[in-house]
């Protein structure tokens, strides 16, 4: 997740070089970890909000998911202390226990 502004800001003003070097890092960082990463996921594009009263485009700090198996939330969220992510100005990572039935 990062801030909109500073995504705003990274769709303005990268560059087609600067989008490559920022997918090069994810496929080095996911080469690192490939043995928990069960799904690299993708960026994530608009948003819609649906409630009772119908549907809106919206936007979030949102910018994409992965996905990955670890014996703990923590050991998982240890896992993103050097995910590329971080270099987009007040970039985070939620990590979120997604639980099977």
């Amino acid at each position: 997740m990062a801030p909109i502004a500073s995504l705003d800001e990274m769709m303005k003003t990268s560059t087609p070089e600067d989008r490559k070097k920022g997918m090069d890092d994810w496929t080095a960082w996911a080469g690192k970890h490939k043995d928990i990463i069960t799904d690299m996921g993708n960026p994530i594009g608009k948003n819609m909000r649906v409630t009772k009263s119908g549907a809106a485009a919206v936007r979030n700090e949102v910018c994409g998911y992965s996905m990955l198996s670890a014996d703990s939330h923590e050991e998982a969220a240890a896992i993103f202390a050097d995910c590329p992510h971080f270099g987009l100005k007040g970039a985070y990572v939620e990590v979120m226990e997604c639980m099977s039935m």
